[in-house]
């Protein structure tokens, strides 16, 4: 049975997984209007990825007999000068989710509440790789910065991203 406070705080996870989500497709809507084809795949990509992990914490939710709440997803940000300028407010952002699964892990801990800690373990890691790209494309745009025929590269690169569901999901349909 989660406590109160984790099964809160999930729940606000959800929501701030469904939020990224939105975040990440109007990133890509952007892209995609600036003709940056490839740019608008990686974020739609990471579009998808977010709605596999709201997905997982509301299965895991469900699983110890509890309810899900879904929240109202607040307003984003529609427009971007730059790939750059993106990529700056996705690692920003990614930074902020590491904080909130930590605060997750440390509740669950606190409750001595050992399948959620397990359960979370994934999420911890993934928040690893989630800073990791985005500081890896951070790199990649910096480094082509002013350069269009390099920035035509990286968008054709990019647009080379594929979606591969969250390992969670894929075992549990399996």
């Amino acid at each position: 049975m989660l406590s109160k406070k984790l099964h809160e705080a999930m729940n606000a996870q959800i929501n701030a997984e469904l939020w990224s989500a939105y975040l990440y497709l109007s990133m890509s809507m952007d892209a995609e209007a600036k003709g940056l084809k490839g740019v608008a795949n990686w974020f739609y990509v990471q579009f998808q990825e977010e709605q596999d992990h709201a997905r997982i914490f509301m299965n895991y939710i469900l699983s110890r007999d509890a309810e899900v709440k879904l929240l109202p997803i607040e307003e984003v940000r529609t427009k971007w000068a730059s790939p750059l300028e993106m990529f700056q407010d996705t690692l920003k952002h990614e930074k902020e989710v590491t904080a909130m699964i930590n605060n997750l892990a440390a509740i669950a801990a606190e409750d001595k509440d050992y399948a959620s800690s397990n359960m979370l373990v994934w999420f911890v890691d993934e928040q690893v790789e989630e800073e990791e790209s985005a500081r890896d494309m951070i790199t990649a745009c910096e480094a082509v910065e002013g350069n269009k025929f390099g920035l035509y590269m990286l968008d054709k690169e990019l647009a080379a991203r594929t979606y591969t569901q969250a390992s969670p999901l894929a075992t549990a349909n399996a």
